[in-house]
């Protein structure tokens, strides 16, 4: 049965700091919902809030009109992880997850089902404190997947994963959406939900941005244009009189900021300049986060340069 996360007007205080600020959205069944924003926005806060692990100072996450702790049987309703790390480092993987469902009445076979599927088979009678963060977090998806869940929420779950199990991963968040399933991820890798979700909700110091599709957040933002041409000094000089940023590439070309791909053909035609080549270029995810967290960001630096010196 499908399941709907809502967060409804959501504030949550801690003395003086303002961790989830009158936060509203819906994370929709049958889509991969990204939940992204810098450090400190409150994303692991409200994923906490939704798993009953604090409590609101005002408004509601539930699931299905439910607070987590209302839910008859919490392992078959939702599935979490949160902290990879987070397990008895002298339990070994198999006990953990045969812990977890004895609490849950989920059957030891399940625990077999879900060791497989995770490929941790081989390693499941070791103890979890020698695990690396990758087998952790493998451990941390069976845990997830014990309940056989209609929701799922993950908070960083790529760290410490190589290539091939980033792969597995992002396979394996589509065919849960696929299922009609309730798929919640958090992530500050932008290159990776770019390829992953299929919804996108961006927060800053507690509140909300913006929040659509990929190609929703990134049509409208501002692209470049890739150009190669006969004369790229007299081209750069004929489009910064025209308010462009231009910048030279590695490979003998000009990227163009602040003109379409028209304007600069049209700049290049007047001042007499044969056109190579003249590719748009939309934004990527990354550089529209960057540009609507700007002013979220709780540790800022400055550009990257020589170290200060004594």
């Amino acid at each position: 049965m499908q399941r709907m996360l809502k967060i409804d007007h959501l504030t949550k205080h801690y003395k003086d700091t303002v961790a989830v600020n009158d936060l509203d959205f819906e994370v929709k069944p049958g889509v991969v919902t990204g939940f992204l924003g810098p450090n400190g926005s409150g994303k692991s806060t409200t994923m906490r809030i939704i798993l009953g692990l604090d409590h609101p100072t005002k408004g509601r996450a539930t699931i299905d009109g439910n607070n987590y702790e209302d839910l008859r049987s919490p392992l078959h309703e939702v599935g979490a992880l949160l902290d990879a790390k987070a397990v008895h480092p002298g339990r070994t993987a198999r006990n953990h997850l045969r812990a977890l469902a004895a609490s849950n009445r989920i059957k030891r076979s399940r625990v077999e089902e879900v060791l497989e599927f995770v490929g941790i088979s081989s390693v499941a009678d070791k103890k979890v404190g020698g695990f690396s963060l990758g087998m952790s977090q493998r451990l941390g998806i069976a845990s997830a997947l014990l309940g056989d869940p209609p929701v799922l929420l993950f908070d960083e779950p790529v760290n410490g994963l190589d290539p091939e199990g980033i792969r597995w991963i992002r396979e394996f968040f589509r065919s849960l959406a696929k299922e009609g399933r309730t798929v919640f991820v958090s992530s500050h890798l932008m290159s990776e939900m770019a390829l992953t979700a299929d919804q996108i909700i961006v927060i800053g110091r507690g509140a909300l941005i913006t929040q659509g599709s990929v190609d929703d957040l990134t049509a409208t933002a501002q692209g470049t244009v890739l150009v190669r041409a006969s004369d790229l000094t007299g081209l750069t000089r004929a489009l910064e009189a025209k308010k462009a940023l231009v910048q030279a590439t590695s490979d003998s070309g000009l990227t163009v900021t602040g003109l379409t791909s028209e304007e600069v053909g049209d700049t290049a035609f007047k001042a007499g300049i044969t056109i190579h080549e003249l590719t748009p270029q939309r934004a990527s995810l990354e550089e529209v986060f960057m540009d609507l967290t700007a002013d979220s960001v709780e540790y800022g630096t400055s550009m990257p340069g020589a170290m200060p010196r004594e």
